[in-house]
């Protein structure tokens, strides 16, 4: 029964979309307010594309270059350690 209701509901369906619509105004407008949605907020300038640029190869450089291990030792003024502090182990 339920695909016997599905079909009926299919052939009485009736398009809701601007775009199905007779009025050839309201056809242009559905298709504009698509394209707007679908175009760039802004232009880029060459300068940002520069900085996008800059930015990738100096991730790249970094990500190829050794690890850097640091090792920061404090000591108080009685001359015992006060912090031990181990980064990149």
């Amino acid at each position: 029964m339920s695909e016997r209701n599905s079909l009926v509901e299919l052939a009485n369906f009736i398009g809701r979309s601007p775009l199905a619509s007779p009025d050839m105004a309201a056809r242009n407008k559905a298709l504009s307010g698509m394209t707007e949605r679908l175009m760039p907020k802004q232009r880029r300038s060459v300068g940002d594309l520069m900085n996008v640029v800059l930015t990738l190869s100096a991730r790249t450089r970094r990500m190829v270059q050794e690890p850097v291990k640091i090792d920061i030792d404090v000591f108080a003024p009685g001359g015992k350690r006060a912090v031990l502090l181990k980064i990149g182990e």
